[in-house]
């Protein structure tokens, strides 16, 4: 892959899919990779209804995580 995508959903299956596949062992590696700052990542996404989990080390739709009753 020569770029990140500009579509919300296919940049949230890219990311995540290099970041499972460990294309890239972080965030920051990747992003590094193609020329972009992390948190304008993260920002672009969370605007979008994304959200970055440390823990698995994907984007997730805001509120997937949350407890439902």
């Amino acid at each position: 892959m020569d770029y990140l995508p500009k579509d919300p959903a296919i940049l949230v299956s890219s990311v995540n899919m290099l970041l499972r596949d460990e294309e890239f062992d972080t965030l920051e590696s990747l992003c590094f990779n193609f020329n972009t700052e992390p948190e304008d990542l993260k920002n672009y996404l969370m605007d979008k209804g994304f959200v970055y989990s440390e823990q698995q080390r994907q984007f997730r739709p805001i509120g997937y995580d949350e407890v439902r009753q």
